[in-house]
């Protein structure tokens, strides 16, 4: 099986390739509101470059709205022209894809994402899983709950989520997982097409509404 992963939920964007079970390319670009024009240079050079495939994977958020829109309109786009499926990943998922075997087998996942509005959406993947067990919550950092047992803390604001767990006696992990990757991605993806994680479209995941302004 061969997938096409995109991303653009935060703050850059990346697109991987993968095949028989591995990540065989992988394209990134660091940067804010960069996706529009990115992302479609990136999936243009590893299609021409690994060929057809199966599937198209890309991250649905909680994330940025312009880099969200455009990951999964890119998405749709290249998976109607090839007529393949689109899969959709979550953030969350797709950070702790991201992070070693042993980590993920002994915590829980908290991956926090910052809204910029003075608060955090955070999904909780539980200990050994790669599914978002339920939508990601949006609180202040002060609300967020006691953990029944060990974190791992991932996500760009894994750092305030760390340091307030840990201020609290819990014992919590700060990674160094702070922002998706297509590759990563691209492994939750092969595991929902092969039936091993629940199915997911590519409805975008907003935590809140847009910030949009009426006119006048």
């Amino acid at each position: 099986m061969r997938l096409l992963a995109l991303d653009g939920a935060l703050a850059g964007a990346s697109a991987a390739l993968w095949s028989e079970g591995e990540v065989v390319a992988r394209l990134a670009e660091a940067g804010d509101r960069l996706q529009p024009t990115i992302l479609p240079v990136l999936a243009q050079r590893l299609l021409a470059e690994g060929g057809a495939v199966d599937a198209v994977a890309v991250v649905v958020g909680p994330g940025g709205f312009t880099g969200l829109r455009t990951a999964i309109a890119l998405a749709e786009g290249i998976a109607l022209g090839l007529s393949v499926p689109v899969v959709g990943v979550t953030t969350g998922e797709a950070l702790a894809a991201a992070l070693p075997d042993d980590v993920r087998a002994a915590r829980e996942v908290w991956a926090a994402v910052d809204t910029k509005r003075g608060r955090m959406a955070l999904e909780r993947i539980g200990p050994g899983s790669l599914a978002a067990s339920a939508p990601p919550v949006v609180l202040a950092e002060r609300d967020l709950p006691r953990p029944a047992g060990p974190v791992a803390a991932a996500g760009d604001a894994a750092p305030l989520v760390a340091a307030r767990l840990l201020a609290r006696g819990a014992d919590a992990m700060l990674t160094g997982a702070r922002l998706p990757d297509a590759g990563a991605a691209a492994l939750v993806a092969a595991l929902r097409l092969s039936g091993r994680l629940p199915p997911r479209d590519a409805a975008p995941l907003y935590a809140e509404p847009p910030a949009v302004r009426r006119p006048g």
